[in-house]
């Protein structure tokens, strides 16, 4: 399994503005390996950036656009519940 640095972030910017609330230590519990039993961390390349930006708007949110610009570019899979993910030319497995 492959969590993007893209989820983490996100995850963490919403917690910080009150849009998550999570009791746990986030960054503590990942790193211990507690959210994914086995995961591999896809870091943002510059070619993630440039195939993100190159997508076509089915989705505004940065976030989102750089996991499916991830998920073509090494041909994984997309577990979301986000229907318009499903507009790009990317497995999706829904949430």
């Amino acid at each position: 399994m492959y969590v993007s640095v893209a989820s983490v972030w996100e995850i963490c910017i919403k917690r910080a503005i009150g849009k998550l609330d999570m009791v746990c230590d986030f960054k503590r519990e990942f790193r211990r390996g507690n959210f994914f039993e086995l995961h591999f961390e896809l870091q943002i390349t510059t070619d993630y950036a440039i195939a993100a930006a190159e997508l076509p708007f089915h989705h505004h949110d940065p976030f989102d656009r750089m996991l499916v610009a991830q998920a073509m570019l090494e041909d994984l899979t997309t577990i979301t519940r986000d229907a318009n993910i499903a507009r790009y030319p990317v497995k999706v497995l829904p949430a």
